[in-house]
């Protein structure tokens, strides 16, 4: 493609609907790839590829974007917690599904994208990091019935141990960039399993 049809198609792609989609995959992929601080809206504009009007029409700020990028996270199902609202796996699957790669073939490993985004926005009040400190206590409320439909007499205890378990697998795997990690923190899960659900291993 010469230079004049490209430039005739990235304005016709500026112009066209859409525009909101093609913002936050292009903010996908940028975030995930060198951090949400280090990606400016500029950057973004032109990946999506939109004008800075129509990226801001859409988002008026960086936390706005960085919010609804979130949000679509915890909508697809694709993240750590995902695995926990899949009813048509039994409960314990659903919890050992916790310590394996949600993508195994990706590379680099990327850990959960929440707690990556609480890292960047380190004041507990700020709504990027509020929001992932929610996703972190949804967590835990999706364990809770599994292992009570298992029958532990202490859910709640329970969850909190398995979410810890697979959160720090999941950053290890990340910073060790070794996919299969949480085989580590399965083996643990499975001993405070057998202790507070009888018959399970």
């Amino acid at each position: 493609m010469d230079t004049t049809a490209r430039a005739t198609a990235e304005t016709s792609q500026r112009r066209g609907r859409g525009g909101r989609e093609r913002i936050l995959a292009a903010a996908g992929v940028l975030f995930a790839a060198q951090g949400i601080n280090a990606t400016g809206m500029e950057q973004i504009a032109e990946e999506a590829p939109v004008s800075k009007r129509t990226l801001y029409a859409h988002f008026r700020t960086k936390n706005d974007l960085v919010i609804a990028y979130l949000q679509g996270l915890a909508l697809s199902g694709a993240t750590l917690e995902g695995v926990l609202t899949r009813e048509d796996i039994p409960p314990r699957d659903r919890i050992r599904e916790l310590f394996h790669p949600s993508v195994p073939d990706a590379a680099p490993v990327r850990g959960c994208p929440f707690i990556d985004a609480a890292a960047e926005f380190p004041d507990p009040e700020s709504a990027v990091h509020s929001y992932a400190r929610g996703q972190k206590l949804r967590m835990v409320e999706l364990i809770v019935p599994l292992v009570r439909e298992l029958g532990c007499r202490e859910p709640l205890a329970l969850a909190h141990q398995l979410a810890t378990l697979a959160d720090g697998a999941a950053s290890r795997a990340m910073v060790l960039d070794e996919a299969d990690y949480g085989r580590h923190a399965w083996a643990a899960a499975k001993v405070l399993l057998d202790r507070a659900l009888p018959g399970m291993s």
